[in-house]
Parts: structure tokens; C-alpha cells; sequence
């Protein structure tokens, strides 16, 4: 199966990380940095097709595709064990991010770039109910989802229990008493997002070691998903120096 990639700096991307690439389609007449795409494809020995603007606009389904769609192999997920070897690798404790029932593509693909602008070692989402990895998630994303991993997993609840035994603090996003600024991130850590409308389940919440609050000083009583993971990232790399 095969799956497109949309929009110039996503294909960009796949592009500098070798992703397998079976084609891509160019409009007619796209000028900028569309032609950078073309001479890279033309140098890997890509396949490179060229069409009208409006049967492109109907291959990406309503999608921004920027004069540039490409088809790739589809996205390979990675285990939990290789995001912890990537924290090894680079020598850094690990620090993750787990979406408890994130169900929005944009939500998803915007967490990706902020992760991996943050220096976060990988992403984890459950195998039912939640978001996967679509040309979506890889527009938003903005070509992070090259780069960053996500593992897919049977049972979050049992995925937290495992990361605890392996040494990982486990932190939920959620009201509570302590606000994100008070606690202390420094360590091993994995941050639990909840989905858009419900947040974090109890289950999981009874799992975390501690929950993280972000203050509320509006009408309105929460974030974005992808906002609050945003906020709490960026604290990790602040207590981190």
C-alpha cells in the first residue's frame, strides 16, 4: 500500500531523508522551490509526472498541495525500545510524548514538528481509537514526520507500566493542584496528552505519576491539544538548559 505526501517542504523532506518515493507529480507551470523538488527527484532517479492544478487538487482531496503531491511507501512505525535506544544514542534521558485518544490528523502532525523542534526522542499513540500517520499528519507536520518516530501500541495503560519499570517519570496534561512550571521535568519523562474532546482517560491518569496543569485565566477552560503539548515541551527544554 502507498500513501501521498502533500505540500513543498513535506516532500521536501522525504526527499533529504530518503524515504522511498514511487513518484511525484508536479503542476504545470509551478515555479519557486518546486523546481529544487524536481532537480532532487531528477538526481534519485525518481519518477516525475506532471499535471493541471485542478486534477491535483482532486488527488489531494481539498489538500494545500502546493503544486507538488508525491507517493510513498507508507509510514513505518518504530517500537517503544527504539525510541528509548534513540535517548541512549544521543546520550540524553528520554523524553516522550504519549497521545491518549488524539483523533485529529492536524493535531497530531502539528505535535510531530513541535517534538521534533524540541528534541523530543519519540512519539506514542494507541492502535485504536487515535489518529494514525496520514498524508495529513505529514503536511502539518511540515516534514517533521521524517524524523520523528511514533510507536503504535496495543494498550496505553500497559505502555506506561513499562516505561515506569524502565526508569521514565510518566506526567499527565490534565487540572490538577500543580501547575507544569512547579513540577520538576528535568528527569526521564514521557507527557500523556489527551484527545480533543475527553483528555486523558482515568485509567491513564491513575497510571501517571503526577498530573501537570497549565493555567486557565480565561472564559474558555482548555487548549488545543496540540497548544498544551506545545507549552509543556518547551518547559522540558527549559528546566533541561
Amino acid at each position: 500500500m502507498s500513501q501521498i505526501i502533500i505540500g513543498r517542504n513535506a516532500v521536501t523532506e522525504a526527499l533529504k531523508n530518503n524515504r522511498e518515493i514511487e513518484k511525484i507529480t508536479v503542476a504545470k507551470g509551478a515555479e519557486g522551490s518546486v523546481k529544487q523538488i524536481v532537480a532532487k527527484a531528477k538526481d534519485k532517479k525518481i519518477p516525475l509526472y506532471y499535471s493541471e492544478k485542478a486534477r491535483m487538487d482532486k488527488q489531494a482531496g481539498g489538500g494545500a498541495h502546493q503544486g507538488v503531491i508525491a507517493v510513498v511507501s507508507d509510514y513505518e512505525y518504530c517500537t517503544v525500545d527504539d525510541i528509548l535506544a534513540r535517548a541512549e544514542q544521543r546520550g540524553e534521558k528520554p523524553f516522550i510524548i504519549i497521545l491518549d485518544g488524539l483523533e485529529d490528523p492536524h493535531n497530531l502532525g502539528a505535535i510531530m514538528r513541535t517534538a521534533e523542534c524540541a528534541g523530543v526522542h519519540g512519539i506514542i499513540i494507541p492502535k485504536r481509537r487515535s489518529v494514525s500517520v496520514t498524508e495529513t499528519v505529514a503536511k502539518t507536520s511540515a516534514g517533521a514526520v521524517e524524523y520523528m518516530l511514533c510507536a503504535k501500541v496495543t494498550n496505553i495503560a500497559n505502555t506506561i507500566d513499562e516505561l515506569k519499570e524502565r526508569g521514565v517519570w510518566i506526567a499527565a496534561c490534565d487540572m490538577g493542584d500543580q501547575m507544569y512550571y512547579q513540577q520538576d521535568l528535568t528527569g526521564s519523562i514521557a507527557i500523556v496528552v489527551g484527545g480533543e474532546g475527553s483528555g486523558v482517560s482515568r485509567l491513564v491518569r491513575e497510571k501517571c505519576d503526577f498530573v501537570v496543569s497549565i493555567p486557565m485565566k480565561g472564559k474558555i477552560t482548555s487548549l488545543n491539544a496540540s497548544n498544551a503539548a506545545s507549552i509543556l515541551m518547551y518547559e522540558v527544554v527549559k528546566q533541561r538548559g
